[in-house]
């Protein structure tokens, strides 16, 4: 009698190196495009493959960075960006991708946090980046991508086979702000990656011989990830010219490739409708645009359905849980005749293939349909914990189950309504913004007492950031000052778009200000909108 396989005991038996995926296709697919900026390959897969394996002899060889170390990635979109995470992979090491949009202090912190021994940067970053070389402890080098250090390493280098990994070494150490104000390094594992591939095909878009991903959000978050299926199946991974999000060159790259499908926050969404409303181009090039990164409004999604057609698809992941909690597939955001169409669109979809998600009260109880608790996530594709962090892991990965913060509610088909965040995280224009972070940046000022940084809603960028300020008696602080003191310490796009002084906060009986408060005052002032 044969005996059947858990599917969890095949996986921790798979021992595949991310930088296999790469290596496969070029030795299936050797010439197809594989790397493209704008109209024009810069590579096929053998010639990535070829860098990539170079690259990564350098850094084991010429650089001595050994097995099991990090390296950073503070890089704007550009071509390099994919040959140097494969490269890492490639050397068994682990790739830190850091923000470009970061305050040189919050990358000094996660490079130092990270124990990063080389970073690599792009030419916008160096004055800033470069600037840290010999003040972050441990950080060895910092090489400028394009430069002639960067074609040094590279010029006599050999190639070799991808080093060995284990499922559960880390491939991907990501950083995402906490409540303590401080971001935690998000340990994600060559196994996650595998499962968040393997959920891609099942989940959320197929890819056929041709395709493109067209990376307009940033390579460092969930935009970079989505590189993995596409390099599985030979896909062409196309980088803007502009190096940003740009809805005009967007639309001309669809018309000059095939099959495109794009990563894009709810914020981007807005803008390619709008443009395409306006403009009507030619959108037979693209294939999928995949949404997620923050709340989707209802009526933004049937406006870019009736605009773009039916080329929609949502995710729902977390850092550590990367793109791979829940989808709303294509067909679901399709159909009209469903009775509870509209409210699927709130949602955001059902558990991707390979994960189990619960909603549950304060003590870990699963609850009924429709009520409202915190949403947790179990599967392959949960972070294997936080570097260098055994409380916040112990607190956050509890009993087998990831506790996201998030609050939501199950319907009895299995769709997850998200409805509010346990720990405050703002989101604009897709990209997380902490409280914590900004109210200790404000409680420098002398003048200030106390401060509490909450979200408003925004139509454009889904939340905007206010911060309530209370002074010391007599005490002046203009917001001009507490602008400037933000843009030293921490990235522009944090600071708050509003200022409100205020003569006291709103507590609790034992202290703790009532954000919920302050937000309700927000959105009475705007008229419930």
């Amino acid at each position: 009698m044969q005996t059947e396989v858990p599917c969890s005991r095949i996986l921790s038996q798979v021992t595949v190196n991310l930088a296999h995926f790469l290596a496969r296709a070029a030795r299936v697919f050797p010439d197809r495009p594989a790397v493209s900026h704008g109209e024009r390959v810069v590579a096929t897969y053998s010639q990535l493959a070829r860098r990539a394996a170079r690259l990564a002899f350098a850094l084991r060889h010429t650089m001595n960075v050994p097995p099991g170390a990090n390296i950073a990635l503070a890089m704007s979109n550009c071509p390099q960006y994919i040959e140097l995470l494969y490269a890492a992979w490639w050397a068994g090491l682990t790739a830190v991708p850091i923000n470009a949009r970061l305050h040189p202090e919050e990358a000094a912190y996660i490079l130092q946090h990270a124990e990063a021994r080389v970073c690599f940067v792009t030419s916008d970053l160096l004055a800033t980046i470069g600037a840290l070389e010999g003040r972050v402890p441990g950080l060895e080098r910092i090489v400028a991508v394009g430069s002639a250090d960067y074609r040094a390493i590279t010029s006599d280098s050999a190639l070799s086979a991808p080093h060995p990994a284990a499922p559960e070494d880390t491939a991907w150490l990501f950083y995402t702000s906490g409540t303590t104000g401080r971001p935690k390094g998000v340990m994600i594992t060559h196994r996650n990656l595998l499962v968040m591939t393997l959920c891609y095909y099942a989940d959320v878009d197929e890819i056929l011989p041709g395709d493109s991903i067209l990376h307009a959000a940033p390579l460092s978050h969930g935009s970079g990830l989505y590189n993995l299926p596409h390099v599985l199946r030979a896909a062409n991974q196309i980088l803007p010219e502009a190096g940003h999000f740009e809805p005009a060159e967007l639309f001309a790259l669809c018309r000059h490739w095939r099959g495109v499908a794009l990563f894009a926050a709810p914020t981007m969404v807005r803008r390619l409708v709008a443009w395409a409303e306006e403009r009507q181009p030619e959108l037979s090039g693209l294939k999928t645009v995949i949404y997620g990164g923050g709340p989707m409004y209802v009526e933004d999604i049937k406006r870019a359905l009736s605009v773009m057609g039916e080329r929609f698809v949502q995710i729902y992941g977390q850092g550590e849980c990367p793109m791979a909690i829940t989808a709303l597939s294509r067909l679901q955001i399709a159909n009209r005749e469903h009775p509870r169409w509209e409210a699927r669109l709130a949602s955001v979809g059902m558990a991707q293939s390979a994960v189990e998600i619960a909603v549950a009260d304060a003590q870990g109880v699963p609850l009924a349909s429709g009520e409202a608790g915190e949403v947790m996530v179990r599967g392959d594709a949960v972070m294997k914990g936080y570097w260098r962090d055994s409380e916040a892991t112990a607190d956050t990965l509890r009993e087998g189950w990831l506790h996201t913060g998030d609050l939501g509610s199950l319907d009895d088909d299995g769709f997850l309504t998200l409805r509010d965040r346990s720990k405050d995280l703002i989101i604009s224009g897709g990209t997380n913004i902490y409280p914590r972070e900004i109210e200790e940046i404000l409680l420098r000022h002398p003048a200030v007492s106390e401060v509490s940084v909450v979200g408003r809603a925004d139509r454009d960028w889904g939340e905007e950031v206010v911060a309530f300020v209370v002074l010391h008696p007599g005490a002046r602080a203009t917001e001009e000052e507490l602008d400037a003191l933000c843009l030293q310490h921490i990235a522009r796009f944090k600071r708050p778009k509003l200022y409100r002084y205020v003569d006291g906060l709103p507590k609790n009986n034992y202290g703790k200000v009532l954000k919920r408060a302050l937000r309700d005052r927000l959105e009475a002032e705007s008229g419930g909108s």
